[in-house]
Formats: C-alpha cells, sequence, structure tokens
C-alpha cells in the first residue's frame, strides 16, 4: 500500500503522467472529513469499500442460485 500526504486542492496522478488513467484531487478538508474528486473514465469502475462488498457479496449469492449443473460429456455418447 502506497500513503502519499496531499494538501487541499493537490492531485495524485494514476498511470502513465503523460497518459494516466485517471486522477485522484483532495477537493476539501474539514475537520476529520476529506473530500476526494475522482476523474476516470467511465469505463472504470470506482466504489466505496462497502458497496465494492456489496457487490462481491451478490456476485457470490447470485453464483450460489445455480440450478442444475454441467456434467462432462461421455465419451461415445
Amino acid at each position: 500500500m502506497l500513503v502519499i500526504t496531499r494538501r487541499e486542492g493537490e492531485e495524485v496522478v494514476i498511470g502513465d503522467p503523460a497518459s494516466p488513467i485517471g486522477v485522484v484531487r483532495i477537493v476539501a478538508i474539514k475537520g476529520d472529513r476529506v473530500r476526494v474528486a475522482f476523474d476516470f473514465p467511465r469505463t472504470v469502475e470506482v466504489h466505496r469499500r462497502e458497496v465494492a462488498d456489496q457487490i462481491i457479496a451478490n456476485a457470490t449469492e447470485e453464483g450460489r442460485n445455480v440450478i442444475g449443473s454441467i456434467r462432462p460429456a461421455t465419451e461415445g455418447g
């Protein structure tokens, strides 16, 4: 894990600096709250941890709801 100290208004560039994947910017700091802006292409998913955990849990549950199973084909049949 990389930990970087940034001040309000400063940015972190993700990927190649000449053609970055995205940029993370510290928008505001008020008390113990930090507002962060993410500038990524719409094709890149960005989620809060609790939302990401829900997506993973739902995907796992959907995988469990499979009806039946696939069996390998038998030779000559």
